[in-house]
């Protein structure tokens, strides 16, 4: 393939109201729970649908209604240049517990992210935890 993306990890995606949504996830569409967590005025719960990514993460914090697709890169630095390159504008940076993250608003209005695992083992200390 052309471009930087490695794997596409994780849909970050909006909730008015994550813990339903996730008993629905996980109850009727027969997902796994792998952990909710609330922190800093947010609640989060990744939800695993399949055995491997893309895994679905609901969020009371994310602004709009489309979710965010993050691709895992080998190098963000490397891999927002050459979205820069191609066209790619208004670049917000963040951080997510996996490493630093690089989000792009497409002119069609889809949502693209780049994230760099430079924390390995952190996404095993949230596996699990429940916080609500």
């Amino acid at each position: 393939m052309g471009g930087p993306f490695q794997q596409l990890d994780y849909l970050y995606t909006p909730s008015s109201d994550v813990a339903a949504d996730a008993r629905y996830f996980t109850e009727v569409l027969g997902g796994k729970l792998g952990f909710a967590v609330e922190g800093m005025g947010a609640r989060v719960a990744m939800i695993e649908l399949t055995e491997g990514p893309p895994h679905v993460l609901l969020t009371d914090h994310l602004e709009g209604d489309r979710a965010i697709y993050i691709y895992r890169v080998d190098s963000l630095r490397k891999a927002v240049a050459e979205l820069k390159k191609r066209g790619l504008k208004k670049e917000t940076r963040l951080e997510i517990p996996m490493g630093p993250c690089s989000s792009f608003v497409l002119p069609s209005g889809h949502r693209v992210a780049l994230y760099e695992a430079s924390r390995p083992g952190v996404l095993e200390h949230f596996l699990g935890r429940r916080d609500f």
